[in-house]
């Protein structure tokens, strides 16, 4: 492990290159990372990088955000197959066909899309959102037109509830957040009276109701800044943004909830990444994010979204 890490800094540092790292990657990645954060926190830093050479240690959509947001940049990630089951609940194809039926019925909309999707389909949107910054854009639609939320139908259908828009959701979901299971999570509340339960807005709705936070990774660090107490903290995101909580915040505990499937539902496609293929990717210059047609209409809603 020292001797990877070691490697990782010497190629860092040869290469001009800067890391990037999601919440959602392992410890000693996001260690390793110059930026760590949320989508919408790395998608800014993304713009501040002076390197000629980005390396996003996340999935595919946030490499290619990145890439869009820095035409000029290399953009690198360490294992193309690091996807998204949001991402690919909803191909471009698919919803511009539903998008055209909308408007064959008459139907005024804007197309508000979560930032977990392809660069297709952020070009056939009006705005893209994080959890981050959602609440916010929600309120930019006119009253006048409806909302096309995609792909996420729990953020959704969160939205609708802090926000009183009523919604068209897209029928996704994340493969990590929609199998936490309630039955653990109940028992886990009864073995930790008294511990403050935080939730993903990913989470679906039975979830939320038994959780006294909801909000996305950054705003889960800034809720937990706020306790005065050392305190036992129930978590329900992906496990390992307990590193970055233990990391900013050592004196609480903390405990994740379970999936209904297996005891750690790590997401898999971010598990792709290792110090391994870091190494790899600094050495041989590659995977690379190539600019793609589609870019060049999603640039201009991605900057408008989450750059303004």
């Amino acid at each position: 492990m020292r001797e990877i890490t070691a490697e990782i800094q010497r190629l860092k540092k040869e290469r001009k290159a800067t890391i990037l790292a999601h919440y959602y990657q392992e410890g000693e990645i996001q260690e390793l990372a110059d930026f760590t954060g949320d989508s919408l926190a790395l998608a800014r830093a993304a713009t501040k990088v002076e390197n000629p050479i980005i390396v996003f240690c996340g999935v595919h959509f946030m490499a290619e955000t990145a890439k869009i947001l820095n035409p000029e940049k290399k953009v690198l990630l360490p294992d193309l197959l690091a996807g998204c089951s949001l991402a690919d609940s909803c191909p471009a194809d698919k919803l511009a066909r539903y998008q055209e039926m909308l408007r064959i019925n008459g139907r005024k909309f804007q197309t508000v899309t979560y930032i977990n999707s392809t660069a297709g389909v952020k070009a056939l949107s009006d705005w893209v959102v994080t959890s981050g910054n959602a609440m916010e854009i929600i309120h930019r639609v006119p009253k006048e037109m409806e909302i096309l939320f995609v792909p996420d139908r729990h953020l959704g259908q969160y939205l609708e509830e802090v926000t009183g828009r009523k919604m068209i959701l897209w029928d996704g979901a994340c493969m990590v957040h929609e199998i936490f299971s309630l039955g653990d999570l109940l028992a886990m509340k009864k073995q930790h009276p008294g511990a403050l339960t935080i939730a993903h807005p990913e989470c679906p709705a039975n979830i939320r109701a038994h959780s006294d936070f909801v909000g996305g990774t950054e705003a889960m660090l800034r809720k937990i800044a706020t306790l005065e107490k050392d305190s036992e903290i129930i978590v329900a995101t992906e496990p390992n943004m307990l590193w970055q909580m233990e990391h900013k915040f050592p004196r609480h505990r903390y405990h994740p909830v379970p999936g209904i499937t297996c005891a750690c539902n790590k997401c898999p496609h971010m598990g792709r990444n290792t110090l391994e293929k870091l190494a790899d990717c600094l050495e041989n210059d590659t995977p690379e994010i190539f600019w793609s047609p589609s870019f060049d209409r999603a640039r201009e809603v991605l900057q408008r979204s989450l750059l303004n």
